[in-house]
């Protein structure tokens, strides 16, 4: 048989994150040697992190609405899911011998709930594949010939591969290994970058001294709104702020609207599933000698953060001078003023980097043939819920096919 155009290329993966170890089992299938580069001592760190309190993988939402998930976003993010949907993740799953299934919010989870188990797994297959994985390696760019260069300890690693998958992360986590050091490289090679910023985030809130003591406590069961936008969910209050579920599916439109005013200011209703006139009929109610802390808790079933976040909306006026009319209204509507965005380091995700129209249809860098961008490097934004692992898996294959393509043709 004749040998492909692919045989004995080489490829090096700089990322040894769900995107890059993704690219590279695409591309070593395709019969490349491929080399995975990861600074930290081990690959997959951030997504083992990710999956401590369950790996959410990926959604079974209907594939219109899921795509719906990633706003006004570039058709090739679109076009690499459609090529890569949920379904084709849960089969590669069940391909590793570590099935999936769909949990009550829809969101798809491993049977393990673990990430440890898929991630050792998938190493196998990276290694039967004859993968070969350079830890420790900091990448720093390019020299002047054009090979890759990294610092490993105290020595410098130049490397030159048919070509190169570049599968950084974004600035979360830094700590874990994605810092977005690279945005640096890259601009050097004026590639153009959308500037990284925080998203699934917390956000500052200026609480008072007495109401600090709530910190770390959940409002569970709340609605969260915001102009035209309504989240239900959780939160959780932070000694500074706030952050949870509800409040990151709010992210996106709360730090633009801190960018362009300084702050912004959400509403949150503690009890959803009663309406404002019930609850006023039920504060209406003769007390006799309960306390309106004790109502607040037995009949109106608030939580002591709940009742305490009433309090600090009330700025120093007493709850019993309002009228059970006015206190149900607030209870529905509770203003939480927010001054700033939490650090980039503290986000679940980052939005912003490579823009698109920097890169041809196949995710390549169009100043540098055989250089391909995935993952959390590209410039799109998504909410919780298994999108972001998806878009990174798929993103991954888009450019290993990609690579494999430009391979053919040159």
């Amino acid at each position: 048989m004749a040998p492909t155009p692919t045989a004995q290329k080489t490829a090096a993966i700089v990322g040894g994150g769900p995107a890059g170890l993704m690219a590279a089992e695409v591309l070593a299938r395709a019969g490349l040697a491929v080399t995975v580069y990861d600074r930290m001592p081990s690959v997959g760190r951030k997504f083992l992190l990710a999956g401590r309190g369950g790996l959410n993988l990926t959604h079974s939402e209907d594939l219109p609405a899921f795509l719906a998930r990633y706003g006004n976003t570039d058709p090739r993010l679109l076009r690499a899911i459609e090529a890569f949907p949920p379904e084709a993740l849960r089969t590669w799953c069940e391909g590793l011998d570590v099935p999936t299934f769909i949990g009550s919010s829809g969101r798809v989870f491993p049977k393990t709930m673990k990430a440890s188990p898929l991630l050792r797994a998938w190493l196998r297959r990276l290694i039967d594949l004859e993968v070969r994985f350079a830890t420790r390696h900091l990448w720093a760019g390019w020299d002047a010939q054009g090979r890759l260069y990294f610092t490993h300890g105290t020595e410098t690693v130049t490397v030159a591969a048919d070509v190169t998958v570049l599968a950084l992360g974004g600035a979360s986590w830094p700590r874990l290994g994605s810092d977005g050091s690279w945005v640096d490289v890259l601009r050097e090679r004026t590639i153009a970058i959308a500037p990284l910023q925080p998203s699934n985030c917390g956000f500052v809130v200026p609480w008072s001294e007495p109401f600090r003591r709530f910190e770390g406590e959940p409002l569970k069961r709340i609605t969260m709104a915001f102009g035209d936008k309504l989240v239900r969910g959780e939160a959780v209050v932070t000694r500074d702020g706030i952050e949870g579920g509800a409040v990151y599916a709010l992210s996106r439109p709360l730090r633009d609207a801190i960018a362009a005013q300084g702050e912004a200011t959400i509403t949150i209703d503690l009890r959803p599933d009663i309406n404002a006139d019930a609850l006023a009929a039920k504060l209406a109610k003769p007390r006799g000698k309960q306390s309106l802390s004790n109502v607040l808790r037995k009949a109106l079933k608030l939580s002591p953060v709940a009742s305490g976040l009433l309090h600090e909306a009330a700025m120093g006026k007493s709850l019993s001078a309002y009228c059970a009319t006015d206190l149900a209204a607030l209870i529905k509507a509770v203003p939480v003023r927010l001054t700033a965005v939490k650090p980039i380091a503290t986000a679940i995700s980052s939005a912003g980097g490579v823009r698109f129209d920097a890169l041809d249809d196949h995710f390549m860098v169009r100043t540098m043939p055989g250089v391909f961008i995935a993952g959390e490097m590209l410039d799109w934004e998504a909410p919780t819920g298994g999108y972001l692992l998806q878009a990174c898996f798929a993103t991954a294959s888009a450019a290993a096919q990609g690579a494999l393509a430009w391979l053919h043709r040159a």
